[in-house]
C-alpha cells in the first residue's frame, strides 16, 4: 500500500471561540495515535496533559508532549482525541480512525467511511 493522505479540520474543542485549522494528514494505520506539529498546538492553544514516551519507526524512543483535546473532523464524521506534538506534519493513526469508523480502502488507497456503517458511525460494546 502506497503513502495515503487525507483532509480534516482540527479544533480546540474546550476553546470554540479558535477557529478550526484545515490540515493535510498523512495516514498510518500503524500509528495509535495523533501526531500534531508545534505550530497546530500553539496555533488551537491545545492544553499540555502529561508527557508521553513514543516509539519511533527506528526503535528510538523519546518523551514528546501531549496535547487536547482536540476535535477531529472529516467525511462529515467526528471525533475528540489527544495528541502527540512532534514532527513537521499531521499524522492521523488507527484510534481516531477507529472512533470515526473510518477505513482505508485497499483499491483506491483513500480513507472512506465504514461500508458498513455509510451514514453514521458505528461502534462495537459488547
Amino acid at each position: 500500500m502506497g503513502i495515503i493522505y487525507t483532509e480534516l479540520v482540527l479544533e480546540n474543542i474546550g476553546r470554540p471561540d479558535l477557529e478550526g485549522i484545515n490540515a493535510t494528514a498523512l495516514v498510518d494505520t500503524g500509528a495509535i495515535d495523533m501526531v500534531i506539529p508545534e505550530h497546530v498546538a500553539i496555533q488551537l492553544q491545545l492544553t499540555d496533559l502529561k508527557q508521553r514516551e513514543v516509539i519511533l519507526a527506528d526503535g528510538e524512543r523519546k518523551m514528546v508532549r501531549y496535547v487536547g483535546p482536540i476535535k477531529i473532523q472529516m467525511m462529515g464524521r467526528d471525533c475528540v482525541t489527544a495528541a502527540a506534538v512532534m514532527g513537521d506534519q499531521v499524522l492521523l493513526g488507527a484510534i481516531p480512525m477507529e472512533a470515526m469508523d473510518l477505513i482505508v480502502h485497499p483499491r483506491t488507497q483513500r480513507i472512506a467511511p465504514n461500508p458498513e456503517s455509510p451514514n453514521v458511525p458505528m461502534f462495537l460494546a459488547k
